[in-house]
């Protein structure tokens, strides 16, 4: 039985939080791994832009985080075929999380913690995180990061050799 190698398509994309653009050859490996990102990002409050009076800050940080773990699941189940350099599904999923997301949820997680153990037992999450001064400047902020991961569901879909279904108005 005949193996067909696998297919060479070559994409150039650009990519979020100052890491630049990239041009290669996509192998089969990769699109995979970029359409399993893909799905695992837009399905998420990550690409989509939230009203001010929509949703918890903490759910939001808490959706963001596992990011992380699925993130290294794909990369380690694709394996090493993924690559880890910049012009590969593997090096821009890393450098993501630790460009974009780290950065990101180290600053903000700490102190909406802190802020969450003063809760009184009579007033509800929401209310209480609306009370919270920090929580405009991380709701705009988290605005920030949309478009940024954004951006980066759409170099996933270029690199899956999809048309990407989002439409977040994230431009303004």
């Amino acid at each position: 039985m005949k193996i067909d190698p696998p297919k060479l398509t070559k994409v150039s994309i650009n990519l979020p939080f100052g890491i630049g653009g990239a041009e290669w050859e996509v192998n089969s490996t990769q699109r995979r791994a970029a359409w399993a990102l893909y799905v695992e990002l837009v399905t998420r409050i990550s690409v989509e832009p939230l009203k001010d009076d929509q949703g918890l800050m903490r759910e939001t940080l808490n959706s963001l985080y596992t990011l992380f773990a699925t993130t290294r699941e794909i990369l380690k189940e694709a394996g090493p075929d993924v690559g880890a350099s910049l012009d590969s599904v593997g090096g821009i999923a890393i450098a993501v999380l630790n460009r974009g997301l780290r950065p990101f949820l180290t600053k903000w997680h700490p102190p909406l913690q802190a802020w969450e153990a003063k809760r009184p037992p009579d007033v509800s999450p929401l209310e209480y995180e609306k009370q919270w001064p920090q929580e405009p400047q991380l709701r705009q902020e988290l605005g920030d990061l949309t478009k940024h991961l954004y951006q980066y569901a759409l170099a996933l879909a270029d690199i899956a050799g999809i048309e990407a279904s989002i439409k977040g108005d994230v431009d303004g």
